[in-house]
C-alpha cells in the first residue's frame, strides 16, 4: 500500500513539473514574438526622450497646417514634430562623435547614405562638428490620404556649428537656412526620406510700436529722450545674499532697502536671476512672481533695474543652447513691457569662464543670446557685465552699452578707461567696483572701514569729474556667503562678506557718506 502511494506521488510531481515547464516555455516564446512584432521602442533604447527634454528644446512654430487632402490630426503633427527633432539629436550626435548610432531609426536608406559618407570622411580627417539648431518654422505642404507621407518646408532654421580638427577649433558658423523635408511613416515611426536645403527668401520684418523708455544715442543713455546717468548699486537683501528669490524672500524687507537706496539719491539697482534656481528651461512661476514683486517695487520707488540673467550658469556647449533660449524667452517675454527695467545683462563675468569652458563656446553663445533677448523683447537695452575693463571690447558692437567691473588700483583706472573709450562710442557703465573692509582675525593686512571710505571718496570724485555711470558693490555686508560664491576658506569668505556700505547689524559704515556724489 505504501509502495502504491509513493508511485502516485512521483507521477503527480512529474505531471506538475511538465506542465510548469511548458507554461514557462510558452510564456518566453510569447514575449519574444511580442518584442519582434512590436519592435524596440527607439526612444527608450536610445534614451532620446530624456536626452531631448534635458538638452534639446529648439523653438518650433508651425506657420500653417492647412492641407487640401487629408486633414492633419493634432496627435499626428505632435508625433511628426517629435520624431523630426529626434532626427536632429541623432544627426548632431553622429557628427560630433562620428558614429552611426540611431541613424537607421530616423533616416530611410536613401537619406542616410549621404550622412554616413560625411561621417566616414570626417572620421578619416579627424573632424568633429558640434552643432545645434535654435528655432524652426515649419509649414505643412502635403499630407497623403493614407497618412504615410508628409512634406513640409522648415524656414528660417537658425543653426550653429563649432568645427574641430584634431580637437582644435577651426571655425564657428552661424547660419539661417530653409529646408524641404519629406518624411515617411514606417513601423509606426516617421523617418526622414529627403532633406533638401532651399534658396533663402527675403523675409518681411514686422514693425513694432516703439515702447522704449530707455534708449541710447551715441555715448549716452537716455530716459524718455533725456540723458540718464546711472548711479546705482548691486543689490541683495542682507540675510539672503545670492539667494534673493529663495525662502527668505520678503516684500517689506526689499521695500525698506529700496527706500534706503532712493534716499541716498541713487537711481538704479542691479539684481541677479540664477539659472538653475529659476528652473532652467522650465521657469518656476513662483520665481517669476517674486521677480515681478521686485520690479514693481522698483517702479514704485522710481528705481531703474539692470536684470542680470544666467547667474551661476557655466555650460555654453552648443548642445545645451536651446535650454538657455527657452529660459531667456520665458523671462524676457514676461517682462518685456516692464517700465522699471533699463537693461538685460546677459551674463555676469562670462569672460572668467573662457579658459575652463572654451572661449569658442562662450562668445557665440553670448552673441546668440543677445539676438534672442532682443528678438523677444525689443523694448529694453542689452549689455554684458565683464569682469574687467579690458574685456569690455568683447562684442562691443552687439550690446547697447558696455559694462565692466573694476577692482584694480584706482591710480590706473582713468588711463585704462581712455583706452576703452578710444575703441567704442557706446555708453560705458562701471557695473561693479568696491573695497572690502575685511581687516581682522582672518586678514590682518586687509583694509579697514576707513580705508574703504577713502576708496569710495576717491572713486566718486572721478565719477563726478567725468560724469561717469556707476553701480557699486554692494549695499550690505553679509552675515553669510554661500560656498558656491567664495569657497570654504574663511579668509576669502570674510573678504566677500564686507564690501557693503551698511554693516551686518544695519549700521551705516563710514563709506556710506560716499555712496554717491
Amino acid at each position: 500500500m505504501i509502495v502504491i502511494n509513493n508511485k502516485n506521488n512521483y507521477r503527480a510531481i512529474l505531471i506538475v513539473s511538465f506542465i510548469a515547464i511548458n507554461i514557462l516555455v510558452l510564456f518566453a516564446i510569447s514575449e519574444i514574438l511580442g518584442y519582434l512584432n512590436s519592435g524596440a521602442d527607439r526612444s527608450s533604447m536610445l534614451h532620446l526622450e530624456k536626452e531631448t527634454s534635458n538638452t534639446y528644446l529648439p523653438k518650433v512654430t508651425w506657420e500653417t497646417l492647412k492641407n487640401q487632402g487629408r486633414p492633419m490630426e493634432n496627435q499626428t503633427i505632435q508625433k511628426i514634430e517629435r520624431h523630426y527633432l529626434f532626427s536632429y539629436v541623432i544627426k548632431n550626435n553622429a557628427l560630433k562623435n562620428n558614429v552611426n548610432d540611431g541613424i537607421d531609426d530616423y533616416f530611410t536608406e536613401s537619406s542616410r547614405k549621404q550622412l554616413e559618407q560625411i561621417i566616414a570622411y570626417n572620421k578619416a580627417k579627424k573632424i568633429s562638428i558640434h552643432s545645434t539648431t535654435i528655432e524652426h518654422h515649419p509649414s505643412l505642404n502635403f499630407y497623403s490620404e493614407d497618412g504615410q507621407q508628409v512634406v513640409f518646408t522648415d524656414k528660417n532654421v537658425v543653426e550653429f556649428q563649432n568645427i574641430y580638427q584634431d580637437n582644435k577649433l577651426i571655425t564657428s558658423v552661424r547660419d539661417t537656412a530653409n529646408y524641404k523635408v519629406l518624411m515617411l511613416l514606417e513601423d509606426g515611426f516617421w523617418r526622414i526620406r529627403h532633406y533638401v536645403r532651399m534658396q533663402k527668401e527675403k523675409s518681411l520684418v514686422a514693425v513694432e510700436l516703439n515702447k522704449k523708455i530707455y534708449t541710447v544715442k551715441e555715448n549716452e543713455i537716455l530716459k524718455n529722450g533725456v540723458p540718464y546717468i546711472i548711479k546705482g548699486i548691486n543689490y541683495y537683501p542682507k540675510n539672503s545674499a545670492w539667494d534673493m528669490f529663495g525662502n527668505k524672500f520678503n516684500r517689506d524687507t526689499i521695500a525698506a532697502d529700496f527706500d534706503i537706496i532712493t534716499k541716498a539719491k541713487l537711481n538704479t539697482i542691479r539684481i541677479f536671476v540664477p539659472y538653475e534656481e529659476f528652473g532652467k528651461a522650465e521657469i518656476s512661476q513662483e520665481k517669476l512672481d517674486k521677480l515681478k514683486i521686485v520690479l514693481d517695487l522698483a517702479e514704485e520707488k522710481k528705481l531703474a533695474v539692470i536684470v542680470t540673467l544666467f547667474d551661476f550658469y557655466g555650460d555654453y556647449a552648443p548642445e545645451s543652447w536651446t535650454l538657455t533660449h527657452r529660459h531667456a524667452e520665458k523671462i524676457v517675454t514676461t517682462f518685456k513691457d516692464c517700465k522699471s527695467i533699463i537693461a538685460w545683462d546677459i551674463k555676469n563675468e562670462p569672460d572668467l569662464d573662457f579658459e575652463s569652458r572654451g572661449e569658442q563656446n562662450i562668445k557665440p553663445w553670448l552673441e546668440e543670446m543677445i539676438a534672442t533677448v532682443k528678438k523677444f523683447d525689443p523694448n529694453h537695452l542689452v549689455t554684458i557685465g565683464y569682469s574687467n575693463i579690458v574685456s569690455g571690447e568683447i562684442l562691443k558692437d552687439k550690446v547697447d552699452f558696455i559694462s565692466y567691473h573694476y577692482y584694480e588700483d584706482i591710480s590706473l583706472f582713468e588711463d585704462k578707461l581712455v583706452v576703452l573709450e578710444k575703441v567704442t562710442k557706446k555708453p560705458l557703465v562701471m557695473q561693479e567696483f568696491g573695497l572690502s573692509s575685511n581687516r581682522g582675525l582672518w586678514s590682518w593686512f586687509g583694509n579697514s572701514k576707513e580705508d574703504q571710505a577713502d576708496y569710495h571718496k576717491q572713486m566718486q570724485s572721478i565719477f563726478k569729474k567725468r560724469q561717469l555711470a556707476f553701480v557699486s558693490w554692494t549695499l550690505y555686508d553679509f552675515p553669510k556667503v554661500p560656498d558656491k560664491v567664495a569657497g570654504k576658506w574663511p579668509w576669502i569668505k570674510n573678504k566677500q562678506k564686507q564690501f557693503g556700505f551698511i554693516d551686518s547689524e544695519g549700521k551705516n559704515k563710514p563709506s556710506f557718506l560716499y555712496i554717491n556724489y
